[in-house]
């Protein structure tokens, strides 16, 4: 690629995480930029219309949108993480989006007001859960990834969403994984994954329990009294 790559991020946004590690499975340079979304300069929002991160900065180009920068970033640089197949690259995105809903399930899981409410986004996020064990349950691949092999824009979206349990898991006995062996291999295989595992800031799971705490949820009373 002729152009300079910068990818505007925030340390706790899992959609700059999946940009990232995308780029890390291309093995291209990058400059990571990072801003503060409680105080957004105007350089930014003069080149993310919705004023959120990620942004990918190709030149003087803006491409926000995570998902958008991703399908970019595999039209444009081997090797490709989308299949080649038609049928299985649509299946591809459709479970992408699963991921990105997954994301919205969490934050009601940890925005819930109350214990009930707790209790209801629990089962709701296992349910979604046991929705990803069937759909590995099916695939005909062998290997570690959402398709057996090999690492995929699916791997991408779930490395981050799979990286909140790991701070949940030392909130409470959610049973999140219970009964879910295929997604709690995926889920360790991600969590071994260089790109993966790089694409976090050395200190999100402080972050993240930090941002928690102030969220006045039931969670983050449950964290006060530990």
């Amino acid at each position: 690629m002729s152009h300079p790559l910068t990818l505007v991020s925030h340390v706790l946004c899992p959609y700059v995480q999946r940009a990232v590690i995308v780029l890390k499975e291309k093995g291209v340079p990058f400059e990571r930029r990072d801003v503060d979304l409680a105080h957004k300069p105007d350089w930014f929002l003069a080149c993310s219309p919705l004023g959120k991160t990620p942004v990918l900065l190709v030149g003087d180009a803006p491409i926000f949108e995570s998902a958008v920068i991703c399908e970019y970033l595999d039209d444009t640089l081997m090797p490709r993480l989308h299949p080649e197949d038609a049928l299985s690259r649509a299946r591809h995105r459709a479970w992408m989006e699963f991921g990105s809903s997954l994301l919205n399930t969490i934050a009601a899981f940890y925005n819930a007001k109350d214990d009930a409410a707790l209790d209801a986004q629990a089962d709701q996020l296992r349910a979604r859960l046991a929705q990803v064990e069937a759909a590995l349950a099916i695939r005909t691949g062998n290997g570690a990834w959402f398709a057996g092999e090999p690492f995929s824009l699916v791997d991408a979206v779930f490395g981050p969403v799979f990286r909140y349990f790991d701070v949940f898991d030392g909130l409470g006995d959610f049973r999140f994984f219970d009964g879910l062996p295929k997604t709690t291999a995926w889920r360790a295989a991600l969590a071994g994954r260089a790109s993966v595992r790089e694409a976090a800031h050395p200190d999100y799971p402080a972050l993240l329990r930090d941002f928690l705490r102030r969220r006045e949820s039931a969670l983050s009373r449950r964290m006060a009294k530990d």
